[in-house]
């Protein structure tokens, strides 16, 4: 998070915004930063990120710097543009990532300036459940952690807190801490009942190897794995049925499943969506 310099405006016009999010979308590629959410403000700007790379502090240098240059350029000014260095804080489990991403997206709606999350324009909100690939955000991540767009609309609208739970420790501030707030305790209790195929599988099922799984889908389809052709509608729709059996017989990430030469030609982005499609054909088929 950051913010203009004594509160001033850091975004005057829409190129400015659209201006910061293509210098957002160049570096976390280049410097493999993960984002899970954004939300740019007038005087402020919020990102959940994760540090895949180690690079956090070269990332926001760079951001800030170029964003800084350009204003400066466009805009005119002397001095400083951002408040100080950018505030980092460390988020502890699942649970305060989901509280965070909600905390994140309903900044507009605290502020005033839409009355749902959804409608801001700035944001993340409208990029998760579209079925689309983002070349910035990882809406899997996202998705597989709300489980539902349902969820996602519920958790963040019942979620309508000032600031975030935090605590100091070695490492800095840390969202999470013992004095979690008592709705996103019974958050934690709805999300235990209604969270995704997928997690609640992870923790209650015995997944097979993703190798047996494997065999036994060439034995039942009667054809090599090297044999299938992903170029046309029969090789295609066989590999979207062994996307639904690794992820659920084997308990595969989306990553792990990237990993295989089958899905090799595909975006790691795009999994999660034909996941879903395959899903819907294989229940209306039942």
């Amino acid at each position: 998070m950051n913010r203009g310099y004594e509160g001033r405006p850091i975004f005057q016009l829409k190129s400015d915004k659209a201006f910061f999010l293509e210098l957002l979308e160049k570096l976390q590629g280049l410097m493999k930063i993960r984002m899970l959410a954004y939300c740019l403000m007038d005087n402020h700007y919020h990102l959940v990120l994760q540090n895949e790379s180690g690079r956090m502090s070269d990332f926001f240098k760079q951001l800030n710097g170029q964003y800084a240059i350009n204003y400066r350029k466009l805009h005119g000014g002397r001095g400083y543009l951002f408040q100080d260095r950018y505030k980092t804080m460390l988020i502890q489990d699942d649970t305060y990532l989901m509280l965070a991403i909600a905390y994140v997206l309903n900044n507009p709606v605290r502020k005033k300036l839409v009355s749902s999350f959804s409608e801001y324009s700035w944001s993340s909100a409208s990029l998760y459940f579209q079925g689309k690939t983002n070349i910035a955000v990882d809406c899997v991540y996202v998705e597989d952690l709300f489980g539902t767009e349902n969820e996602l609309f519920r958790l963040i609208n019942c979620l309508n807190i000032n600031e975030l739970p935090t605590v100091r420790s070695d490492l800095g501030l840390l969202v999470g801490g013992e004095g979690f707030i008592p709705k996103a305790m019974k958050l934690a209790e709805r999300r235990a009942g209604a969270e995704s195929i997928e997690r609640r599988r992870r923790q209650d099922m015995h997944f097979e190897p993703q190798e047996k799984v494997l065999a036994e889908f060439e034995r039942m389809k009667k054809i090599q794995l090297s044999e299938i052709d992903v170029k046309t509608y029969h090789g295609k729709r066989l590999r979207s049925e062994l996307l639904v059996l690794l992820k659920e017989m084997s308990g595969m990430t989306y990553r792990e499943i990237a990993k295989i030469d089958l899905f090799s030609d595909l975006e790691f982005g795009s999994l999660g969506g034909l996941y879903r499609q395959a899903r819907r054909n294989l229940s209306a088929e039942k």
